[in-house]
Formats: structure tokens, C-alpha cells, sequence
């Protein structure tokens, strides 16, 4: 049965949770392709550190409810422009991907001249995790430190408020 998850969650995926060597998981974009996978990600892209030069991710898969229902193990492997793989991912990717400016050829063209990255990630039957096996712990990180907070202020009243 896990491998019929596995396969349907693939088949609709259009966003995926992708941890790169243990790191927080990061909600990325893709398009899924022959039971795999394909993220761009680079200069103009989604933000991926890690992703392109990595060998194997974790990646989480949710389903139609919007609930976690997978979590499988996948190889990376890069699609280099020129390549006869490149030739037919590109397009496809650049047709699906929504607000680019310019036409696919125009979007294909800048995604080789900012040295963007096209990965195919491709599951492991084997590693794949689903339900009842699934943690129980919600999975989420806690908060990083960052200089964009702000402090809160008491919420504005316009009129005075009595207390009975």
C-alpha cells in the first residue's frame, strides 16, 4: 500500500516539503514528472540552499485534505541544460510555471544564464514512510531568531470600553 501513496501523492503534488542534509524542511514548488519530482531553484527562483548539490533529501508529501500522508526518502539528480532530459523537462516546467515574466523560451533562457537549477527527485519505494507509521509529533521546527520582528503594541481603542 505504501507505494500506491507514494505514487498517488506524486501524481498531485504541486508543493512539497524538502529537507536538504537534516536541515528545516522548506515548502518548494514542483512538478511532478514519470513518478518523480522536478524543482527549480536559484537566482530568480525559489530558495533552496543545498538542494542542487545534494545526493539524497527528505521529502514530505501531503494529501488531498491538506494532512501529511508521506514521507519518502529521494535521489537528486540534476538536469544540465542541453541534455536530452533538459530538452524535455524545460519546457514543460516553464509552461507550468505560474507568474514567470516572459514567454517559456524566454524563462528557459534565463534559468541557464543565471545558473538556476533543475532537479529530478525520484523516490525510494523502499524508504517511503506512510500511515499508521507516520510520527505523531506535528513536525514542526521552532522559531529561528531573526532582526525582523517588531515589537507589538496594545491593540488602538477608539472609544472607552466599560466594564460592567
Amino acid at each position: 500500500m505504501t507505494a500506491a501513496v507514494l505514487e498517488e501523492a506524486l501524481k498531485k503534488a504541486t508543493l512539497a516539503w524538502i529537507s536538504v542534509g537534516g536541515a528545516p524542511a522548506l515548502a518548494l514548488w514542483c512538478m511532478p514528472l514519470d513518478g518523480a519530482l522536478i524543482v527549480v531553484s536559484g537566482p530568480g527562483e525559489q530558495f533552496a540552499p543545498g538542494l542542487a548539490d545534494a545526493r539524497r533529501v527528505e521529502v514530505r508529501l501531503r494529501g488531498d485534505n491538506g494532512g501529511l500522508i508521506v514521507v519518502s526518502e529521494m535521489a537528486v539528480a540534476r538536469v544540465q541544460p542541453g541534455s536530452e532530459d533538459w530538452e524535455t523537462v524545460a519546457p514543460q516546467l516553464a509552461s507550468k510555471r505560474l507568474n514567470a515574466s516572459g514567454t517559456a523560451d524566454q524563462l528557459i533562457a534565463r534559468w541557464v544564464s543565471s545558473g538556476a537549477s533543475v532537479v529530478r527527485l525520484t523516490p525510494d519505494q523502499d524508504k517511503a514512510v506512510t500511515a499508521p507509521d507516520l510520527s505523531s509529533s506535528s513536525g514542526a521546527e521552532p522559531l529561528r531568531d531573526t532582526p525582523a520582528t517588531v515589537p507589538v503594541k496594545r491593540p488602538f481603542k477608539l472609544h472607552k470600553v466599560r466594564r460592567r
